[in-house]
């Protein structure tokens, strides 16, 4: 029953989390809070490892998940699960594409669903850094790395290696 409630949640998740793999951060908190599989504490984690990795976001937060849900055989079921729908819905919208680019109605709820991820990204976002962030040293590096990226267009990298070494040392700092 596990290994179908797993395939359930995670097509549900692949089906409806449009705009990439943060888009699909919301159903996790929801199956970590419905079903307990991992906290949201393990999904941070999830979150921080499968950013770092190759590949898309989304698929590789849904196979670690699966991983610590069931083991090899779990992530082999959030990893198909997620990625189902996407490939089903691919061979659909080829198949019919001349309808879909011209279809008013079609353009028009792509378009309404772009502001609802947003919404969605900015929930999650606040939610993430409400459990992460636990003083006011990170609170005033995320601004200062805020008001710095919209100052200077640098790579994204140079903002996370900076967040990098901010954690190093206060996991040093915490160690002794």
């Amino acid at each position: 029953m596990l290994f179908v409630q797993l395939m359930y949640e995670f097509f549900k998740t692949g089906l409806f989390s449009f705009g990439g793999g943060y888009a699909t951060l919301p159903f996790l908190y929801h199956i970590s809070e419905n079903y307990g599989w991992f906290s949201a504490k393990q999904l941070s984690d999830m979150i921080a490892v499968s950013t770092i990795t190759p590949g898309p976001l989304g698929v590789n937060v849904a196979t670690f998940a699966g991983f610590v849900t069931s083991g090899i055989l779990g992530a082999f079921i959030a990893t198909t699960a997620v990625i189902l729908p996407s490939y089903i819905i691919v061979i659909i919208v080829f198949k019919l594409l001349e309808k879909f680019r011209q279809n008013k109605h079609v353009q028009a709820a792509i378009y309404a669903l772009k502001p609802a991820g947003c919404g969605l990204l900015t929930a999650v976002g606040v939610q993430i850094f409400r459990e992460n962030v636990t003083n006011i040293w990170a609170v005033i590096l995320f601004f200062a790395l805020l008001i710095l990226s919209f100052k200077t267009k640098r790579d994204p990298l140079v903002y996370l290696g900076l967040s990098a070494i901010y954690g190093l040392v206060v996991g040093i700092f915490h160690l002794i």
